[in-house]
């Protein structure tokens, strides 16, 4: 079956637009009829940058672990195109393969900087604006932020962090602003798969299906859903 939405006339800020799932989602929110802002720390020029130019993409390069440049993106964003409908908090990056008592704290700081204080930090900075609209948040957290694991204890502990912060901007704005979060496992990244290269991809799931789900939660087929924790990980 298929199934199509229409954000003609609304304005999403993507964090992490440059990577894999942020700009798959960039691009689903294009497809949709949205305006779509991406904000990265990543030049558009490095190889990492995984999305290709868009005349119809906005992009605001800004460190998101700085709140000053959170607040510049997200007030150049209402500057230039008058409101802010969606944020999807995408930004983020995995770290593992110690136990806790061998890992150090730099690991510690800069998991929590680049998982939580950046979804925290646009989540605060979008909000006002948001609430204005009647908008939608939607952030990245983790399958494996439900329980404990060995050898990546603190990117789940940032995971479980982004899933609760977001049940708590869920309860902060109930009746105005949404808040949901998706749960991946693996996804099919070029990353990933350099990580793990004997690993069965076929199971992994496509960012093009989460990017699905994250315009699903935007939309009004979700207007009863929030506080959520939806699963995206199908086999992985």
């Amino acid at each position: 079956m298929s199934v199509e939405f229409d954000f003609d006339g609304d304005v999403a800020l993507v964090t992490g637009v440059g990577g894999a799932l942020g700009s798959a989602a960039a691009r689903a929110f294009l497809e949709a009829g949205a305006t779509v802002c991406g904000a990265d720390v990543v030049d558009p020029e490095s190889e990492d940058f995984l999305l290709e130019p868009h005349e119809r993409i906005d992009f605001h390069q800004g460190d998101f672990t700085d709140e000053a440049d959170v607040e510049r993106v997200v007030g150049d964003v209402i500057d230039e195109h008058g409101r802010l409908d969606y944020l999807l908090n995408i930004a983020g990056t995995w770290r593992g393969g110690d136990p806790v008592h061998d890992t150090d704290v730099d690991t510690f700081d800069f998991l929590f900087d680049v998982n939580l204080k950046t979804m925290f930090l646009a989540s605060k900075h979008a909000l006002p604006h948001l609430r204005e609209t009647e908008g939608a948040v939607v952030s990245v957290s983790a399958r494996s932020s439900l329980e404990g694991g060995e050898g990546d204890g603190l990117y789940r502990a940032t995971k479980a962090g982004v899933r609760l912060l977001t049940e708590t901007i869920a309860e902060e704005n109930l009746g105005t602003v949404r808040a949901n979060a998706v749960l991946p496992s693996v996804i099919d990244t070029p990353m990933n798969r350099e990580m793990m290269p004997d690993s069965d991809h076929s199971k992994w799931v496509d960012p093009a299906d989460i990017a699905a789900m994250m315009l699903l939660l935007c939309s009004d087929a979700s207007a009863v859903t929030s506080g959520a924790a939806v699963p995206v990980y199908g086999e992985a």
